[in-house]
């Protein structure tokens, strides 16, 4: 960093390079475009932090974050109670939702089982689920899972400890992506499609 740069620009950009695709280079594009817009963006980007910091919070029933605890898709009135869709991250939540497809309920895990990275059972979200599915309307419960090892451990580990709930459990079904073809698939993409196949 340059030494006439100001200690409030120098820290703007240190917290900017901290957020996920921002290194320390597009941090400081980001740092000048806001001092330049400071009117329109700035000012209005400081309240809505401010804001979101003070009013947003994870939910108690399934850890989406969200203004109101539960949160607004717990609280849907019209949402399938028998179902449960287990993701990863909250991000994972909002693609589901994106997709429009499950008009179920959700279990957000915080991360996945990892034995490199030190995050054990206890660390994520996974005995609240055991409780959620041992619930007389839980019918069914979705592991939305990635597809990498640490998914698929965690994925296991979750199937296992839901043996003494009377649910289903089930995956999201892994292989080739609508519109994609196979020369440009990986390996573990085709043996995966090919494992799941099915009748056509």
């Amino acid at each position: 960093m340059a030494t006439n740069v100001s200690p409030e620009i120098e820290r703007l950009i240190s917290l900017l390079s901290k957020l996920p695709g921002l290194g320390p280079r597009s941090a400081r594009r980001a740092a000048l475009d806001l001092i330049k817009k400071r009117e329109a963006l700035m000012l209005p980007l400081a309240g809505a932090i401010a804001e979101a910091a003070d009013k947003i919070s994870t939910c108690g029933v399934c850890g989406n974050v969200d203004a109101q605890n539960p949160c607004h898709i717990c609280a849907a009135p019209g949402r399938d109670q028998t179902l449960i869709c287990v993701v990863q991250d909250v991000g994972d939540l909002w693609a589901m939702e994106r997709a429009g497809a499950f008009k179920g309920q959700y279990h957000v895990l915080g991360g996945t089982l990892s034995a490199l990275d030190g995050i054990r059972p206890e660390d994520l979200n996974i005995a609240g689920l055991i409780v959620r599915a041992k619930s007389a309307d839980v019918k069914e419960v979705i592991l939305a899972m990635n597809a990498t090892v640490d998914g698929q451990t965690t994925a296991h580990y979750i199937t296992d400890h839901l043996e003494s709930a009377d649910v289903n459990v089930s995956r999201l079904a892994h292989g080739v992506p609508v519109g994609g073809e196979l020369d440009y698939l990986d390996d573990g993409t085709i043996s995966a499609a090919m494992k799941s196949r099915r009748p056509f």
